[in-house]
């Protein structure tokens, strides 16, 4: 995917205001957003930084899994394997990939759950969990829930979108919504790009309003994450404790604008 410009991102009701450069998050993206019935796929997982690909060593999951078109969930732990990807500099760092083939057509909402990781830098450790949609030829789904305490939930449809397309969420907490909080959206790219923008061209951030819903133009083709956060408790490390911050990630994919044969 080429270097996305970044220019202006539009928002409709809300405001954006730039957040620190390099922000981790973790990546479960399948090869591709759209397959049909039978057709093989397979998701990779990885941690690092989104947008400038700079990837390090991923842990493992605690759970992986994916709900069916018709509701029934399976775990995906028994077929997680451990491979090595190229990261910046040369070397490799930790990945994990999941084969999958789809026999249903419909929606498969695949969702990841990570320990506590460490940040040494902030003091703090993440633990997030991480959802992406796989559509298979029919729209059945995209909006369902994984049922977790705390997540991001499609308003809009998370695929067939264009670049400059709309795209609303709702933040959920104890299945309720929560208003107020802070989205960071962030794109990603295959490989490094070779000039960056300022930070706040990176990430931005966009806060849900009071029906806990988020709204953001996707101005480039590719995936987009979606994340918020909230206070998670205390964890101890080297005998003292310190803040975990939780947090959840929506991956969406926008594709290449479509022009009409005349």
């Amino acid at each position: 995917m080429p270097c996305l410009t970044r220019s202006i991102l539009a928002l409709a009701l809300l405001s954006l205001c730039g957040t620190g450069a390099e922000a981790h998050y973790n990546m479960l993206l399948p090869q591709a957003a759209s397959v049909k019935r039978s057709e093989p796929v397979t998701l990779v997982y990885q941690w690092g930084h989104p947008f400038e690909h700079e990837l390090f060593d991923a842990p493992r999951p605690e759970s992986i899994s994916v709900q069916l078109p018709d509701g029934k969930k399976v775990d995906l732990a028994p077929v997680l394997e451990k491979i090595a990807v190229s990261a910046t500099g040369g070397h490799d760092v930790t990945a994990y990939r999941v084969p999958f083939r789809p026999e249903q057509r419909g929606d498969y909402l695949f969702t990841l759950a990570t320990p506590p990781i460490w940040m040494p830098e902030d003091e703090e450790f993440l633990q997030d969990t991480v959802k992406v949609v796989l559509h298979v030829q029919v729209q059945k789904g995209w909006d369902a829930s994984a049922g977790k305490a705390f997540e991001i939930v499609p308003l809009t449809r998370p695929y067939g979108l264009e670049p400059g397309m709309v795209f609303q969420a709702q933040v959920v907490a104890d299945a309720g919504p929560v208003p107020g909080t802070l989205v960071e959206i962030e794109p990603y790219h295959a490989m490094p790009p070779q000039t960056l923008p300022a930070d706040e061209q990176i990430t931005r951030t966009a806060k849900t309003d009071p029906a806990g819903v988020a709204t953001c133009t996707l101005t480039d083709a590719g995936w987009w994450c979606l994340t918020a956060q909230r206070d998670g408790g205390q964890k101890d490390h080297d005998g003292r404790s310190y803040p975990v911050k939780k947090r959840t990630t929506l991956w969406v994919f926008v594709d290449e604008k479509v022009k009409p044969e005349k």
